[in-house]
């Protein structure tokens, strides 16, 4: 079974916010979210542990895409969005008037690798190692065949196979992408000669919408590598240990903090966007740089005190110990969870949250 499938049959516990979210009212309200395909798993979780806590809360959340749920958000047609590449400098105006009285909330609650993935026969290795050049010239087209021998020089004794290379990329607008490319873009050099993007810049490719749909293109053939939320590799792809200074280092959660913890904040950061630019090139020991930030999208204002209250309990439950811990078991998404120091940044943006009748 894949995580994807644990994730949807996820049945939540009682959890330690139960008095901090517990609700009065007799009704329910309903509250509807969009984008980023990478927190999938992590949000049915999350939802799952959020209605045992306050069942008057019916929260929904579509995959839909990064682009598409900024789009949402930005048109008022979700309360809340999953985003995987933070607000550009348009995209928050909008996201501000659409807001009105209120600030744009930006916070970093789901943090997971992206798995640089590939389909093919056994090895006999738990990972190939690859070199960031090397992986940038693989997505660009310029390595054809596995048995190159950039692959061999960093994977000496294995028999790599006579196989065509098959780039595998998003053909939808994505974070995932957009942060795929930069990670290319700043450490494999000259070998990308793109620009970092949401769209992939290359025509002709084969591809597949959302990470579901990269999964299945990939499953399909032999010689296949693309790039997926760590979350959604099934038992049949196997995947990379990249290049990081001297060493080779496979996705974890525990890599992945450790990039995010080695990176500054990004420019326009405050303390309602807590957005981060993560250091794609690092040598840092341990640090996995393929890593996505997915940002939850948000108002302070909502002009309905029980929708606002609503979006307040969602994040808090998000943002908690239990929650993060709920997307970081294996069995869920095995993301890794905000620090302690992260975690107070958030809620004290999150307690902004209000609507008319709290003045």
């Amino acid at each position: 079974m894949t995580k994807a499938a644990r994730g949807r049959t996820l049945v939540a516990g009682a959890g330690v916010l139960a008095a901090a979210l517990a609700g009065c009212g007799g009704h329910s309200i309903s509250v509807a979210g969009a984008g980023a395909s990478s927190q999938e798993i992590a949000m049915q979780a999350w939802l799952a542990g959020l209605y045992d806590l306050r069942p008057d809360i019916l929260a929904s959340y579509d995959p839909a895409g990064s682009g598409a749920g900024r789009e949402m958000f930005i048109t008022g047609a979700v309360d809340f969005a999953g985003t995987d590449a933070h607000l550009d400098g348009e995209e928050l105006e909008q996201a501000a008037e659409r807001c009105g009285e209120g600030e744009v909330l930006e916070l970093p609650l789901y943090i997971s690798p992206i798995a640089v993935a590939y389909h093919l026969p056994d090895l006999g290795v738990e990972h190939l190692q690859l070199a960031p050049e090397v992986i940038a010239a693989m997505f660009n087209g310029d390595i054809t065949r596995w048995d190159d021998p950039a692959i061999a020089e960093t994977n000496p004794g294995v028999e790599l196979p006579d196989l065509p290379v098959v780039p595998v990329n998003r053909s939808d607008d994505s974070g995932t992408t957009e942060n795929f490319t930069e990670y290319l873009a700043e450490a494999g050099g000259g070998a990308w000669p793109h620009e970092p993007s949401g769209t992939w810049p290359l025509s002709g490719t084969h591809s597949g919408q959302q990470n579901v749909g990269m999964v299945s293109t990939m499953e399909a053939a032999e010689g296949t590598i693309g790039y997926v939320d760590a979350s959604q590799v099934t038992e049949d792809l196997d995947t990379v240990a990249v290049g990081v200074g001297d060493e080779f280092v496979p996705f974890s959660p525990e890599a992945a903090a450790a990039v995010v913890d080695a990176s500054p904040p990004a420019e326009g950061a405050s303390d309602t966007r807590l957005v981060i630019e993560l250091d794609r090139d690092t040598d840092a020991p341990g640090a996995y740089p393929v890593v996505l930030i997915s940002y939850t999208v948000a108002c302070t204002y909502y002009d309905d005190a029980e929708r606002a209250d609503a979006v307040r309990s969602l994040l808090t439950y998000i943002a908690s110990e239990e929650g993060q811990g709920r997307a970081a078991s294996p069995d869920v998404a095995g993301a890794a969870p905000i620090s302690e120091d992260m975690r107070t940044r958030v809620m004290d943006a999150v307690d902004r949250i209000s609507g008319p009748a709290e003045g």
